[in-house]
């Protein structure tokens, strides 16, 4: 396997980005997408870590969610900061990642990520609804690590 930036179309990362701006569209929340090859550790604290590496705490309302994919080793997590997890029904990210893991068994990663961005999304919108003022805090492109 190639690097983790090779590990979809130009389309696909289009496909991705796009559901992160239209999550945002109607709420202060942020939301990031990070891609590597190799998970060695429980995918949530590597997901913790790169949520770390991306300063997502650093959102005024610490409304940050972080999807993770760890595409070698077929592994992934949802992380969401304080201030949504505080507001998100229980179960929440769980029946997420259940959605998303329909599509990732058919091989359908990026379509994954999108539906379960965009479901993200409705929360933050919910709990967070945009604001006049509100300034995009963190990048929508997709971060790739090794």
């Amino acid at each position: 396997m190639g690097t983790p930036s090779e590990f979809f179309t130009k389309e696909e990362k289009q496909e991705i980005k796009k559901a992160i701006e239209t999550a945002e569209l109607n709420t202060s929340g942020e939301v990031r997408v990070h891609i590597e090859n190799r998970c060695e550790e429980d995918e949530l604290d590597r997901a913790a870590y790169w949520f770390a590496e991306l300063k997502m705490h650093k959102t005024e309302l610490r409304n940050g969610v972080l999807f993770y994919v760890a595409v070698e080793d077929k592994k992934f997590a949802i992380l969401g900061d304080v201030g949504i997890n505080a507001k998100v029904p229980e179960g929440f990210w769980d029946n997420t990642k259940g959605l998303m893991l329909g599509f990732f068994k058919e091989g359908k990663i990026a379509q994954g990520l999108s539906v379960g961005i965009i479901q993200a999304g409705l929360q933050l919108k919910e709990h967070f609804p945009y604001q006049s003022n509100d300034v995009n805090e963190l990048s929508d492109e997709i971060s790739f690590g090794k």
